[in-house]
C-alpha cells in the first residue's frame, strides 16, 4: 500500500497547526483554570464536612495499574513502499509499543525501529472487517476493487491478523504466526489500550478531575453537550483529539481529493497524513500545557491560601443561591425529566446494573478458585517451591490478562444494547464506559489479593501445622469474601451513579438551555460579589440540575 500523501506536511501547514493549537490553549486555560478553583473549593469542603465511615473495608492494592509485558515476533507491514516483513515486538508495562528488526535488537538495547503509545486504539483480528474500515474512510473512492493494482495488504494471506485502527493515527498492521500467539496479542494490546485510555479517570487528583471537567464545559460553550470517548488518554492526547475532531470536516475537505492513488492505497494515504496532523498538534499542546504547570501550582497554592478562610462565607451563599435557582429551574427541569428522561432511565439503569453485577461475579469467581487452589497445594503437603510458586501467581491474578479476560467479557456483552440507548441521548462514550467497569473489576481483584495475603500472613505461623494453617485460612477467606461483597456493593453503586450523571447531565443541561440560561444573570451579581473564581452561577446552576438528577436516579438504582 505506497500511496502517500500528495503534499506531506509542509512550513505553512505546520504553522497553520500551531495556530490552532495557541487558540485552543488560549480558549481552553480559563475554563480549566476555573474549574482548579472549584476543585480546591470542594476539596476544602469535604475536608471540613462531617466525615462518612470509612466505605472500603478491603486493603487498597499499593501497585501501580500495568500490564504484563509482552513480547515476540511478528510480521509487520512497514517500510517504503509497505510490505510484510519480521518484526520483534515489544508491549512495555507502561503500554507502550515498540518494534525492532530482530531480537537481537531488542536483547542489545538498541533504539526501535519505532513505538507508540496505545491511546486510543483498537484491535481488529478479521482482514475482511479492516479492509471494510479502510473503504469506509475515502467513501466516495470505495469502487470495485478488482478493478485496482493488488493491494499489499492481500499480497500475502495474512491468517492470524492484528490491526491497529485509530481514527486519528495511522494504522499499525500485525501478522501473528499462530492462533494462540494473536490471542495472547490480542489480550495484551487491549489491555494497554485500556491502561493508557484512563489514566486521567482513574486519578483522584484534584487537578485531574478539574481538567475532564474542564474539557467538558469548554466543549458545552461550543455546542457539543454530549460525552464521547474523547477523553481517554492524558491532558495533552484529549487535547489533540478534541481538536482534530474541530478540524477534521476542513481537513477532509481540503486534503482529500489531492490524495494520490486510490480506493485502499488512498485511504492508508489519509491515514498517515492524519498521523503527521496528530503528531503535530501534540508535541504542541503537550508543550502548551508543559509551559502552564508552573502556572498551575503556583495557581493550586494560592487558592488553598485564599478559599479556605473565606469557605464558610462561599458555601453559605452557594447554599443561598442555589436555593433560589432551584425554585426557577424546578418547573422546566421537572418537565424535562418526566418527558424525556423517566421513560429511559429505568432501561438504561438496569442494563448497566446487570452489566457491573455478572461482571463482579465474575471476580468473585476467580478470586474463590484462586484462595481454594491455595487450600488445596496446602492440604497436599505440596513442596515449599511449589507453594511460592502458586501465591506468586495468586499475587499475580490481578495483571494476567488471560484470567482477567472472564470478568472483562462480562463489561462488553451489552455494549450494542446500552449504547443504543444511551445515544438517544448524545452519549457515544461506550468504549470509556466499558473500560471503567474493567478498571473496577481490577482493582477490586487486586484489593481482595492484597488482603488475603496480608492478613493470611498475619494468622500463619511456623508453629501451625497443616491443618491449623488450613483451618486459619478458611477464616481468612471467608473475611475476605465478606470484605469484598461490602466494597464490590459500594463500588457498583458508585459506578452507576456516576455514569448515569455522564449519560443525562449534558442531555438535561442542554434542553434546559434555551430556557434557563437567561435566568442565570439574575444571579450573577451575587457570585461575582465573593471575587473568587472558585464559584461561578454557571457551577452552582449545574450542580443544582445535578442535584435534581442523582434524586431521580438514586429512586431507581
Amino acid at each position: 500500500m505506497g500511496g502517500r500523501p500528495s503534499s506531506p506536511l509542509d512550513k505553512q501547514q505546520q504553522q497553520y497547526l500551531k495556530g490552532q493549537v495557541d487558540t485552543l490553549l488560549r480558549n481552553f486555560l480559563p475554563c480549566y483554570r476555573g474549574q482548579l478553583a472549584a476543585s480546591v473549593l470542594r476539596q476544602i469542603s469535604r475536608e471540613l464536612g462531617p466525615q462518612e465511615p470509612a466505605r472500603c473495608q478491603l486493603l487498597h492494592s499499593k501497585k501501580l495499574p500495568r500490564v504484563r509485558e509482552h513480547r515476540g515476533p511478528l510480521t509487520q507491514l512497514w517500510g517504503h513502499p509497505p510490505q510484510w516483513q519480521p518484526s520483534f515486538c515489544v508491549l512495555r508495562g507502561d503500554g507502550r509499543l515498540e518494534w525492532f528488526s530482530h531480537r537481537e535488537e531488542y536483547e542489545n538495547g538498541d533504539r526501535p525501529l519505532g513505538s507508540t503509545t496505545l491511546t486510543g486504539y483498537t484491535v481488529l483480528t478479521s482482514q475482511c472487517e479492516y479492509l471494510c474500515l479502510l473503504d469506509a474512510l475515502c467513501p466516495d473512492s470505495s469502487r470495485d476493487h478488482t478493478q485496482e493494482e493488488p493491494d499489499t495488504l492481500l499480497e500475502m494471506p495474512v491468517s492470524f491478523p492484528l490491526f491497529l485502527q485509530h481514527p486519528f493515527r495511522q494504522h499499525l498492521c500485525f501478522s501473528a504466526a499462530t492462533g494462540e500467539a494473536q490471542h495472547a496479542w490480542r489480550l495484551a494490546l487491549q489491555g494497554g489500550i485500556r491502561l493508557r485510555g484512563t489514566v486521567l479517570q482513574r486519578s483522584q487528583a484534584p487537578a485531574a478531575c478539574a481538567f475532564l471537567d474542564a474539557i467538558r464545559l469548554y466543549r458545552q460553550q461550543h455546542g457539543q453537550f454530549g460525552n464521547d470517548d474523547v477523553t481517554l488518554g492524558s491532558d495533552a492526547e484529549v487535547l489533540t483529539s478534541v481538536l482534530i475532531q474541530e478540524l477534521l470536516p476542513a481537513l477532509r475537505a481540503q486534503t482529500l481529493p489531492g490524495l494520490r492513488g486510490a480506493g485502499r492505497a488512498r485511504a492508508w494515504a489519509w491515514t498517515k497524513l492524519l498521523d503527521a496532523v496528530h503528531a503535530a498538534v501534540l508535541a504542541g499542546a503537550t508543550a502548551g500545557l508543559r509551559a502552564f504547570q508552573p502556572e498551575k501550582e503556583e495557581l493550586l497554592a494560592a487558592l488553598e491560601k485564599t478559599i479556605r478562610p473565606d469557605v464558610d462565607q462561599m458555601l453559605l451563599l452557594r447554599a443561598r443561591v442555589a436555593s433560589r435557582l432551584k425554585a426557577e429551574v424546578q418547573g422546566p427541569l421537572e418537565s424535562c425529566l418526566r418527558g424525556k428522561v423517566d421513560a429511559q432511565l429505568p432501561r438504561i439503569t438496569q442494563t448497566l446494573l446487570s452489566t457491573v453485577e455478572a461482571e463482579l461475579a465474575a471476580v468473585r469467581t476467580l478470586l474463590t478458585q484462586g484462595m481454594d487452589r491455595l487450600f488445596r497445594l496446602l492440604r497436599g503437603s505440596s513442596s515449599s517451591t511449589q507453594l511460592r510458586k502458586e501465591v506468586y501467581s495468586f499475587g499475580e491474578m490481578p495483571w494476567d490478562p488471560e484470567l482477567m479476560q472472564i470478568c472483562y467479557r462480562e463489561a462488553k456483552r451489552s455494549r450494542g444494547q446500552l449504547g443504543q440507548l444511551a445515544a438517544l441521548f448524545g452519549f457515544f462514550g461506550i468504549q470509556s464506559l466499558v473500560f471503567g467497569a474493567q478498571d473496577l473489576a481490577q482493582q477490586l481483584m487486586a484489593d481482595a489479593v492484597t488482603t488475603f495475603l496480608q492478613l493470611a500472613d498475619q494468622c500463619l505461623t511456623t508453629t501451625l501445622d497443616c491443618d491449623q494453617a488450613t483451618q486459619q485460612l478458611e477464616k481468612v477467606r471467608g473475611r475476605v469474601l465478606k470484605k469484598f461483597q461490602s466494597d464490590s456493593s459500594s463500588a457498583r453503586r458508585t459506578f452507576i451513579h456516576s455514569w448515569l450523571l455522564c449519560i443525562f447531565l449534558p442531555f438535561v443541561l442542554s434542553q434546559l438551555e434555551p430556557s434557563c440560561k437567561a435566568e442565570l444573570l439574575k444571579f450573577e451579581g451575587d457570585v461575582l460579589a465573593v471575587g473568587s473564581p472558585a464559584l461561578t452561577i454557571e457551577g452552582i446552576y449545574e450542580d443544582v440540575v445535578r442535584g435534581f438528577l442523582l434524586q431521580r436516579i438514586s429512586r431507581d438504582v
